[in-house]
């Protein structure tokens, strides 16, 4: 189910009314939302709902099992049986068809020819974000960081809750699970502020991502026949458009959370915005890098140590992210590039260096924090077409022709689209205002013309959204 679908329109509400209405006691509140995500869930396809509830209850019976032994093998034996189910589920689904396919070409490669086998293995949609949810709660268990529950249905309810469930943000036990323990009370401040948080959520995803989306599709498809300028206007598109899409359903779904009385970590703090490499991945999605950081980086030795063995943990976690992205050479050449980018930060030591706002209590950025945020900004678009690409040569000949355009300057208005390049231009700097006068707040609805800004995003939401192609969210195929 969509978030910007007419049937995620009737189900929250419908839902809302019962939670706080009907199903006043806590443990019905539960099974509520327990029902309520399985349905939300099931609504791509019920066959996977097995899925879930087997990673459920496997990590559910290993917890118990963690508490009640006391011996340290046994304990490492319950937790290696975790991440080999919870990873094995997740490799087998997303990277079976990668390891076939690159072992046929390797063979190849030596003239050797072997038939391929691969499976119709179709993508469980969001595995990859309750996989690594469940793991953090058997993780954090046998590191006695938390208690294991006995309450099923609350257990069930923190792996599956709907409106994080599909593309995150990746919750940690230790924050989410308590919350099920606890009576809630409807909170009509929260709840406004939940509400904010969905209308600007659907602000990013309708109008900036989905109409960025029209000429970022047909620029990568064409690419062979656009000028320098045109790719470049393609990449800055995309830049936007995953951007608006990934950071939008964070919002809709942390508002949708706290109509529930839920408190969920915030995921994405105006990356855009950052002076370095480092500062955009402390503010783009953080509870990815966050649980990177916390259950990978750190066990193998984070920042400790020599400097050879602290560039091989950074490579570890960028090049195991753009993997975890998806199935394909051009994710980990993502992660790479990244890797590569924090190299210098890493070794001067300043990879910490800007840990609070930009231009903070100021209008306007210094001149060296303008252009720190220009060449930050031009440095993850370069990356991003790696993203986007189908393949690594189609990413390096993309990147190439930007720079050997004989027409570089022409802007090409590209055939079968209506509406021309310059409205999306024009709507994404109004966006860049937006955050950028408001970058000290969670909404642009929180400053002093709060309501001044809620009347124009939603007057731009029905004039902008209605012509947009509207599709599911990026994040979905990860």
């Amino acid at each position: 189910m969509l978030f910007n679908s007419f049937e995620f329109l009737l189900f929250l509400p419908t839902i809302f009314i019962l939670y706080w209405f009907v199903f006043k006691k806590l443990k019905l509140q539960n099974i509520l939302i327990l029902l309520a995500s399985y349905a939300f869930y099931g609504w791509w396809d019920w066959r996977f709902l097995s899925l879930i509830f087997l990673s459920t209850l496997v990590d559910y019976t290993i917890g118990l099992q963690l508490q009640k032994t006391t011996q340290t093998q046994k304990r490492k034996y319950f937790l290696w049986a975790s991440l080999l189910f919870n990873l094995g589920l997740l490799g087998f689904f997303k990277y079976y068809n990668f390891f076939i396919e690159n072992w046929i070409d390797a063979w190849a490669s030596f003239g050797i020819t072997i038939h391929k086998s691969s499976l119709n293995i179709i993508l469980p949609v969001g595995i990859s974000f309750y996989t690594f949810q469940t793991l953090s709660y058997t993780i954090d268990v046998y590191r006695k960081k938390l208690a294991p529950t006995k309450d099923f249905i609350a257990f069930a309810s923190f792996v599956s809750f709907f409106p994080q469930l599909v593309a995150g943000p990746i919750e940690r036990a230790t924050n989410l699970l308590p919350q099920f323990y606890k009576s809630r009370k409807f909170d009509y401040t929260i709840a406004v502020s939940g509400m904010r948080l969905i209308l600007w959520g659907l602000f990013k995803k309708v109008v900036i991502a989905d109409n960025c989306a029209v000429y970022v599709n047909d620029i990568f498809a064409t690419y062979q026949d656009q000028s320098g300028l045109t790719l470049v206007l393609g990449a800055i598109f995309f830049a936007f458009q995953i951007y608006g899409d990934f950071s939008g359903y964070s919002d809709i779904a942390i508002g949708t959370a706290r109509l529930f009385g839920f408190d969920l970590m915030r995921n994405f703090n105006y990356p855009y915005f950052s002076r370095d490499i480092a500062e955009f991945w402390r503010r783009w999605h953080i509870s990815l890098s966050t649980w990177f950081r916390d259950y990978l980086y750190i066990p193998l030795g984070g920042s400790r140590g020599s400097k050879l063995k602290q560039v091989r943990n950074v490579f570890a976690i960028f090049l195991i992210s753009g993997f975890w992205h998806g199935a394909n050479w051009t994710f980990i050449v993502w992660g790479g590039l990244n890797a590569l980018y924090f190299l210098p930060l890493l070794l001067t030591n300043t990879n910490r260096n800007y840990l609070g706002i930009v231009a903070q209590n100021t209008w306007l950025p210094s001149l060296k924090e303008f252009f720190q945020i220009l060449i930050t900004f031009s440095l993850t678009t370069l990356a991003w077409v790696f993203f986007r690409a189908e393949s690594i040569s189609v990413a390096v000949d993309y990147i190439q022709r930007i720079f050997t355009s004989n027409h570089f300057l022409k802007i090409d208005y590209l055939s079968g689209i209506e509406r021309y390049s310059i409205e999306i231009i024009f709507l994404i700097i109004i966006f860049i205002v937006f955050e950028w006068f408001y970058r000290e707040k969670e909404t642009p609805f929180e400053g002093r013309f709060g309501f001044l800004n809620e009347i124009i995003i939603i007057s731009m939401f029905f004039i902008f959204g209605m012509f947009a192609n509207h599709s599911s969210f990026i994040y979905f195929q990860f």
